[in-house]
């Protein structure tokens, strides 16, 4: 697991369901996605309200990406998130 320092906080990236109520798998070609992801882990000087688990909007282009265990991460700056979905 990643442990993030300082203000940096881990996120993972939100994946929406890209199927119908009836079953239908939509296409996700061609679609902007939105830069929402999951706090997974955050360092010890966040001081923002920002928890685990919390759902959040960040800047799109910011952060450096990792992948461990096939699983890709968005290690990002406090500053760079800009909102917690309710």
């Amino acid at each position: 697991m990643l442990k993030p320092l300082r203000n940096q906080v881990v996120l993972k990236k939100y994946e929406e369901e890209n199927k119908t109520n009836s079953g239908i798998i939509l296409s996700v070609e061609n679609k902007k996605l939105p830069s929402v992801a999951v706090v997974v882990a955050k360092g010890s000087k966040v001081e923002s309200e920002i928890n685990v688990n919390d759902k959040v909007v960040y800047k799109e282009y910011s952060g450096t990406k990792v992948t461990l265990d096939e699983i890709e991460y968005i290690v990002i700056e406090e500053e760079d998130i800009l909102a917690v979905i309710e």
